[in-house]
């Protein structure tokens, strides 16, 4: 979960759904919905994950569901995160520079930020899969 789910908690999705496929049910949700990042979208094809067919979501989507882990990957989504039902959901918190929030014009510069923090977000996930799974 991020802050409007467009790119770090796409991001993780992408990652965690490919590193655990057939052993978990992968969400991701903002505290917003802002849609789809296209950035985001690029740099992950570049490492040969497709989150083109991902979509937006509120959290307030997901209440019904019991989570094993609830993640945030940004600090504003961790302090401002509602209350979620899951009984024994283990909540793990790290935050990630969101590089769309950059004001940076130039093309390359801005991939170089996008690349370095999907960079980030998989080391977390891959770290994440084997310490839990």
């Amino acid at each position: 979960m991020c802050t409007g789910n467009s790119c770090r908690s796409q991001i993780a999705h992408g990652y965690l759904r490919k590193l655990l496929f057939k052993q978990a049910n992968i969400y991701s949700a903002g505290i917003e919905k802002h849609g789809l990042n296209p950035y985001a979208v690029s740099v992950m094809k570049m490492d040969g994950i497709d989150i083109s067919s991902n979509s937006s979501n509120l959290i307030d989507e997901y209440m019904s569901i019991e989570f094993d882990y609830i993640i945030t990957v940004c600090d504003h989504a961790n302090e401002t995160c509602p209350y979620i039902p899951s009984k024994n959901a283990v909540r793990i918190h790290k935050n990630f520079l969101d590089p769309s929030a950059t004001k940076i014009e130039d093309e390359d510069e801005k991939i170089i930020k996008y690349v370095k923090c999907r960079g980030e977000i998989k080391d977390f996930c891959i770290d994440f899969k084997q310490k839990n799974f």
